[in-house]
């Protein structure tokens, strides 16, 4: 039973063997023309292809006008000085593409997934399910519903935008941990089950898996990568992982004694707190990327609370150029 779950891996592997190398890297190594021709398959337009490839010439230092496909590179960047860029000697615009991006990470965990994830059959035990089977049959429920909400996320990323779909998975995730919590309180002070109670967690489990697999889930891995110039790409996504990766584990290895601590409401009560401060940081700092090249997107980012008047002025300035 456990060898079936190598099954995905090796699919996983054998489509790792076609990927293709990431053009930053295609351009350290001198080749220029392999880089142009994978730039081209993953970019929206030639255009926008052109202008990110200039954009890791000027980062490694090969000059602008050099079209040809090998070119020798000297003093190749292997990162030195970029950490002071990043955390040293921030510009205003790299600070906040850099608290966008780990904030982001930080409010993705610490709101609870993993402890809905790995701890719902202990969730529906407190909930007044003590049988294995409806256990086994609700966990899987939430399985399938973050796979299928996942599936329409990437439908409607590209057509609503990253950060109305955002607002909308963490108002989402709000209702239902509340909702939860509420549940979770009810039954726990009764002492007995309550069907409409227990309805309710299995409800609010399954909607805040949803809200949660619609925009939070996958917004975050996208936001956080296309806002970083080319040159601090690598460093400051590892940072925004590394962020993500110790909030989950703290959040996997403390919530048995957070729910001991507080109730099991009370620690979906702190969830919904946490969510909350999610809503206002993002929609306060989170200026919106859809459709904006790396230039676009750094004009914006720097102004922090001000971003919309930033990007009013930027809006104004296209229209009259076109004019």
């Amino acid at each position: 039973m456990l060898g079936v779950g190598a099954i995905p891996s090796v699919f996983l592997g054998l489509g790792v063997l076609g990927m293709p190398e990431s053009p930053r890297w295609l351009v350290m190594q001198g080749r220029l023309g392999d880089a142009k021709t994978v730039l081209d398959k993953t970019s929206d337009s030639l255009e926008e292809s052109k202008l990110r490839l200039a954009d890791i010439k000027e980062a490694v230092g090969i000059p602008e006008d050099c079209n040809d496909d090998i070119v020798k590179v000297s003093n190749q960047s292997h990162g030195e000085g970029i950490w002071k860029d990043l955390l040293v000697h921030p510009t205003p615009t790299i600070r906040h593409i850099l608290m966008a991006a780990v904030g982001i990470h930080f409010f993705q965990q610490a709101t609870g997934i993993d402890a809905v994830v790995l701890y719902s059959p202990r969730i529906f035990e407190k909930a007044g399910i003590v049988k294995d089977t409806p256990q086994l049959l609700a966990t899987i429920a939430i399985g399938f519903v973050k796979t299928m909400f996942i599936l329409v996320a990437t439908f409607l990323l590209d057509k609503i935008g990253r950060r109305p779909l955002l607002l909308t998975s963490v108002a989402g995730m709000i209702i239902s941990l509340m909702s939860l919590g509420v549940a979770l309180t009810i039954i726990d002070n009764s002492g007995h089950k309550i069907t409409w109670a227990i309805a309710l967690c299995i409800a609010a489990i399954l909607s805040y898996v949803a809200f949660f697999s619609i925009g939070m889930g996958p917004i975050t891995w996208v936001y956080s990568s296309e806002i970083f110039p080319l040159r601090l790409r690598a460093q400051g996504c590892s940072m925004g992982v590394a962020m993500n990766r110790v909030v989950s584990g703290t959040i996997g290895m403390t919530f048995i004694s957070l729910f001991k601590a507080i109730t099991i409401g009370g620690a979906f009560f702190l969830f919904t707190g946490v969510a909350v401060l999610g809503f206002v940081f993002f929609y306060t700092l989170f200026p919106e990327t859809q459709g904006k090249n790396l230039e676009e997107v750094e004009q914006v980012f720097g102004t922090f609370f001000r971003w919309r008047s930033r990007q009013a002025e930027l809006n104004r300035k296209k229209e009259a150029a076109k004019i």
